[in-house]
């Protein structure tokens, strides 16, 4: 593998290309960057058939490929395969972005002259213990000591939602280091409606960890089983243990013929049942890391840009988003009744329907685009090279 002196280097732990939120937010940051300084190195991880290493244009991605059951030390090799991208790379690079603490103690911990960003969307200290239950307390502070490291020596630090800045900050970040960028989205005209769409239908589309809150959706539709034709569409990564287990759920409540799930749609595929929904569904779970670390969803404002209505868990890094009754609903979290009662009324009532729709889609304009997303990264590229960081 020859790489050709990148000037930037932008490292997650995620899987690249995905339909996943993360893998959209790394494309346009990634892109921004590499514009920005010329070309650039995008070292991520692969699978599912990816090509360990791949050019296009100004951009050079290298996958880390190696598969192991144990997350963790799928994620120290991670890292150590970073260490040597960097070792044979470092002089060239101007600024480093890291999008986690995998990605972010090989870039801090050694003697360089680039620029570094930390991009917090969440810490695996908070994440990890849902999806991996049994971790021992230790491993945990581990994990937090190597996020405070990464915050604490990158040269900024930026988050998509106030509620993961003021989390930073009560865990001891500077803040003045951190910049707030939302997520953006983008309008565009209306696409043809899927051939095999139901009459009417709600849609959930993204990830399927416990703190999406699927159960919750699920028992809502079991409280609208009175509208006969009524369908909810699931649009998901992949089948996998979590989605059987939303499945039995279903059976369990008599409603898994009310349900539709579609697997790993490209975006091109994906559009056009967001556009043509009658509601898009977030029912984030009441939970540590939805509250106490926050989150800023993709699913929610790519659904406002096509002036389709959310309905929504109120909780703060949703309300950053969405004002209920204005462009769009909120409905306390964990509580099916309230999420069905809300739903009924958009199945019920066309014009509401319509009114938040039409909010929705001038709320994003006005200041959820990717440009003004963008614009304010490159803001942060700039301040750190009038401090003498070369970016």
């Amino acid at each position: 593998m020859n790489l050709s002196n990148p000037r930037a280097l932008y490292a997650a732990f995620d899987r690249f290309p995905s339909r996943k939120g993360a893998a959209v937010h790394i494309d346009r940051f990634a892109r921004a960057l590499f514009a920005r300084t010329g070309n650039g190195l995008l070292y991520v991880l692969g699978g599912d058939g990816l090509p360990p290493y791949q050019r296009e244009d100004n951009l050079q991605i290298v996958r880390f490929c190696r598969e192991t059951q144990n997350l963790l030390d799928r994620a120290l090799s991670f890292g150590a395969r970073l260490s040597g991208l960097l070792d044979r790379v470092e002089t060239e690079i101007d600024v480093c972005h890291f999008r986690d603490p995998w990605s972010g103690i090989p870039i801090v911990a050694r003697s360089h002259r680039y620029a570094s960003v930390y991009e917090v969307n969440g810490l695996p200290s908070i994440e990890l213990p849902f999806a991996y239950p049994d971790m021992g307390p230790e491993t945990l502070r581990k994990i937090r000591r190597d996020e405070e490291r990464c915050w604490t020596e990158a040269d900024a630090v930026v988050v998509p939602a106030a509620s993961i800045r003021e989390t930073l900050i009560r865990l001891g970040c500077d803040a003045a280091k951190i910049s707030v960028i939302p997520n953006g989205a983008d309008s565009r005209p209306t696409p043809a409606r899927p051939a095999d769409a139901p009459t009417q239908y709600l849609l959930y589309f993204g990830a399927v960890q416990p703190w999406q809150g699927i159960d919750t959706l699920l028992r809502a539709m079991a409280r609208l089983l009175d509208v006969s034709d009524l369908r909810l569409v699931l649009c998901v990564s992949r089948m996998s243990r979590e989605v059987r287990r939303y499945q039995r759920l279903a059976e369990t409540l008599g409603v898994a013929d009310k349900l539709l799930w579609k697997f790993a749609l490209p975006e091109e595929e994906l559009a056009p049942w967001r556009a043509h929904a009658l509601a898009s569904v977030a029912p984030l779970a009441l939970c540590e890391r939805n509250l106490e670390q926050g989150c800023s969803p993709l699913k929610i404002l790519e659904s406002m840009a096509d002036g389709v209505p959310v309905v929504a868990s109120d909780i703060p890094s949703v309300r950053e988003i969405v004002t209920d009754d204005v462009d769009g609903r909120l409905v306390p979290a964990n509580r099916p009744s309230e999420l069905a009662r809300a739903l009924r009324l958009l199945i019920d009532y066309p014009d509401q329907r319509n009114r938040l729709g039409t909010a929705a889609r001038a709320t994003i304009q006005k200041r959820f685009t990717w440009e003004r997303s963008i614009a304010a990264l490159n803001g942060v590229y700039d301040r750190l090279s009038v401090k003498g960081r070369p970016c």
